[in-house]
């Protein structure tokens, strides 16, 4: 019997943009391994202020992350007794409470909850992903199916090579659903009839039908796919990452909420930001910009430029803070 490929991240640290190749093995496959080393990834970097953005890209040449291991679903999935909805619900409920506990972790590892445990794992190192002030790109070298897509889906960004390759969701034609959140993160990039209708047709997009979708953000030549995506992390992880956090929570969680809860959530992190030491300093600036050339800073063309390159409104406590936390 053929074992799961192990898998591993290869880390490339260039200071506050890291390039991390997946490498699932000869087939590019997403496994346990993978999953756990993702987490540990996740975590280190949503604690160090030094990482402003993480660019994932595939090992394999041709594949960004193939799909997850079947095997590792299929011998998973037969551990567990045979449930309908009403108990499969109640045993991803009981996941969800044993991972948050932590300490029942390991015991309940080694029963049929193991496969419960580690979804409800990975479903909680990418909205982990979606929580933090990292900015986290896709390079997509290649194709990508199921979780593979679904680990795009998963970060900020996606650039996608050009070129006879393909991103979606199959999982139907395995007698499945999509199960690493691409009923969910797919609906929202592009709707819920499209997503829908490509979840149950199983057919992926090509290159040009992701875009148009709104399922990736460019499509550029193979080659030129890392280097793309790296641009876009240096440019959008300039931003404080404090406000990234804030606006990427604003709208991952408050964007599915009713209006109002919505509302709640956005109004919790504006307060956040507005009473930080960051947001005060350069709202300081700004004051003082304006009263010295007697103009908005944002209605000057070359300041407005400026900051969107640099990723904050030019000002002498701003400017001279950058420099000390770049270092």
């Amino acid at each position: 019997m053929r074992k799961p490929e192990k898998g591993r991240l290869e880390i490339q640290d260039d200071g506050a943009v890291l390039t991390v190749r997946v490498d699932g093995g000869p087939h590019g496959v997403f496994g346990p391994d993978i999953a756990d080393r993702l987490k540990e990834l996740v975590d280190r970097v949503d604690r160090d202020p030094g990482v402003r953005a993480v660019v994932f890209t595939g090992a394999h040449p041709e594949r960004f992350v193939s799909h997850a291991e079947v095997r590792w679903l299929q011998e998973e999935g037969a551990a567990s007794p045979t449930v309908g909805r009403r108990g499969a619900s109640a045993v991803v409920r009981v996941a969800k409470g044993v991972d948050r506990a932590r300490v029942l972790e390991p015991v309940a590892r080694r029963t049929p909850l193991r496969g419960a445990l580690q979804l409800e794992a990975l479903h909680t190192t990418f909205l982990k992903m979606n929580a933090s002030g990292v900015l986290f790109v896709a390079a997509l070298n290649g194709s990508a199916l199921g979780l593979g897509a679904e680990f795009a889906w998963a970060c900020d960004l996606r650039v996608m090579a050009d070129g006879e390759f393909f991103i979606g969701q199959p999982e139907i034609l395995l007698g499945i659903i999509p199960g690493g959140g691409g009923t969910q993160r797919l609906t929202r990039l592009i709707g819920t009839h499209r997503s829908l209708v490509a979840i149950l047709e199983g057919k992926p997009f090509t290159p040009a039908q992701a875009l148009a979708n709104g399922a990736v953000d460019e499509v550029v030549p193979q080659g030129e796919v890392v280097t793309r995506a790296v641009e876009l992390a240096r440019h959008f992880g300039a931003r404080p990452k404090g406000s990234v956090a804030a606006a990427k929570r604003s709208v991952y969680f408050g964007g599915s909420m009713s209006l109002a809860d919505g509302l709640h959530v956005e109004r919790t992190e504006f307060f956040t930001r507005v009473l930080s030491r960051e947001g005060q300093e350069l709202m300081l600036d700004y004051m003082d910009t304006t009263d010295e050339t007697g103009e908005l800073p944002l209605y000057q063309p070359d300041t407005y430029a400026e900051a969107l390159a640099s990723g904050t409104v030019p000002g002498p406590r701003s400017t001279t803070d950058r420099k000390v936390s770049r270092r």
